[in-house]
């Protein structure tokens, strides 16, 4: 490994790439494909992100020639081929589906209708409903709900910059957006419509007097858009941001519970 990744390295910094450079990117990104690399993992009680292998992705591109796919009646023409099934990799996957290689898919996973991009990770026992996208390198847990139509947004460049990370057993409701390499903690809740960039203004309002956090959802937060007036030359406007309104009690820790995170706040899924 560690020759891999000083050969991935001095190549990325190179014009022309040869022959030995080209198997050793083929290379990294089959141990992503196969789960055998991690484009982000935790260790030591943190979460490190491998540049070299966000390196490799896009040295992948450059190596890569655009060339005609097909998936049933459907036809594509692009760089990167999609995942093939055969059923022993023990994942559900409905029609139309789509997983580039590079990405991983654990066994235990259900994709419905949806998109999962190069480099990401999908945890065991995960749900990627209906036309969900999860971008290039993120890294989804193991029993995570992505509900219909969430966006899971993807980072290749610049290299030092970390994926969107959801951790195991969170729930993220219809709609949501989670760019920027926001950082979902473990059994968090995400209300319909929840907008997350790294910049975008998380408060905890369960006290007297709110908290502000950016980049990072509390273990076990219940969250729900919010806004708050903020002063312009030309005004005063509501400007989004994210309302911690509560922690999700014991009594929904099961992922066929979630939705009552929720409803015991009275929030829409």
């Amino acid at each position: 490994m560690t020759d891999l990744i000083a050969r991935i390295d001095a190549a990325y910094n190179k014009a022309n790439l040869d022959a030995d450079d080209k198997a050793a990117i083929e290379e990294a990104v089959r141990l992503l494909d196969s789960g055998e690399g991690r484009v982000c993992e935790f260790d030591e009680n943190r979460w490190k992100t491998n540049q070299w292998l966000k390196k490799a992705l896009l040295l992948y591109f450059r190596v890569s020639d655009s060339e005609a796919l097909t998936s049933g009646p459907f036809s594509y023409y692009d760089k990167i081929p999609l995942k093939q099934w055969n059923g022993s990799e023990g994942v559900r996957v409905v029609p139309q589906a789509l997983a580039r290689y590079g990405c991983y898919i654990e066994a235990g996973v259900i994709l419905m209708p949806s998109y999962v991009n190069i480099g990401a990770y999908v945890g065991s026992g995960t749900l990627v409903d209906t036309w969900a996208t999860v971008g290039s390198c993120a890294q989804i847990g193991k029993q995570v709900h992505l509900s219909g139509g969430v966006g899971i947004g993807g980072v290749l460049e610049p290299i030092q910059a970390d994926p969107v990370i959801i951790e195991d057993h969170a729930f993220i409701g219809s709609r949501c957006i989670v760019v920027e390499g926001v950082h979902v903690q473990e059994g968090a809740v995400l209300g319909a419509g929840v907008v997350l960039t790294s910049s975008t203004p998380i408060l905890d309002v369960r006290g007297s007097e709110a908290t502000t956090i950016r980049g990072t959802v509390p273990r076990n937060a219940v969250v729900i858009p919010g806004s708050r007036q903020k002063k312009f030359p030309a005004g005063d406007f509501d400007v989004p941001c994210a309302l911690i309104i509560g922690e999700r009690s014991a009594s929904t820790d099961r992922k066929t519970g979630l939705t009552a995170a929720l409803r015991d706040f009275n929030v829409a899924v």
